[in-house]
């Protein structure tokens, strides 16, 4: 039975810590809590949207016409070009009520209210991913914090003791050891994290981006120019 050996030598490790070093675990384990919340959330939003892009990209493009694109955008509530989309639409209903901006003013309003819809999406997207970049970054100094705070404890055994065995010099090197492996456990799933939701939402970003300047392009060629489809 290892495994369990090992499990209650662990807590045993824990229990028996300074308040320093629980401190410092305390800290490690409630940032990486956050971290998992941070994580499972994201991964589950990002999958959602690129799945929903790609099935809302392929109603755009074999659409008959942009009212039956209309008509099935709301299906795409987790799409971040559908929500791009539904911006322009919007804009281009405002204009086309009104003769008071000639045609490059339409286009230039559309296409602020585009961009500005990609990057309030982008921002949602990004919300909260910086606490991984934070964990990643800071998590292994607040580990060595707690080593260094160890291996001193074991130095002011010695002095008191004046013996330098390892009955002596164990609990706290123990101690520095343990804060140190946490300190690394919650680093290494935020940076990996971290990694591969900045480029999803890079992905994501480029996407809006082309759509963009495609759904301009459409709109310059046919609504504006008073055709229909597409």
């Amino acid at each position: 039975m290892p495994s369990t050996h090992i499990q209650a030598g662990v807590v045993g490790l824990i229990a028996d810590a300074g308040p320093v070093a629980k401190l410092v675990l305390f800290v490690l384990l409630a940032a990486s809590v956050f971290c998992w919340a941070i994580i499972l959330m994201k991964w589950r939003s990002l999958k959602r949207a690129i799945q929903q892009n790609t099935e809302f990209l392929n109603i755009f493009w074999h659409g008959k016409n942009i009212d039956e694109i209309i008509e099935k955008v709301g299906k795409y509530g987790s799409s971040p070009i559908a929500a791009v989309f539904q911006s322009g639409v919007k804009e281009l209903k405002k204009l086309s009520a009104t003769d008071a901006a000639n045609a490059s003013e339409r286009v230039e309003n559309i296409y602020r209210a585009l961009v500005r819809t990609s990057n309030a999406e982008i921002a949602a997207y990004e919300h909260h991913v910086g606490w991984l970049a934070t964990t990643a970054s800071a998590a292994p100094f607040v580990g060595l914090f707690g080593t260094v705070w160890g291996i001193m404890n074991s130095f002011q055994s010695i002095g008191v003791t004046g013996a330098a065995n390892l009955a002596v010099v164990a609990p706290g090197i123990s101690e520095a050891l343990i804060t140190t492996a946490t300190g690394i456990a919650a680093a290494v799933p935020a940076v990996i994290a971290y990694n591969h939701f900045v480029g999803q939402i890079k992905r994501l970003s480029v996407e809006m981006e082309c759509f963009t300047h495609d759904f301009l392009n459409i709109i310059q060629r046919n609504v504006l120019a008073g055709r229909k489809g597409h």
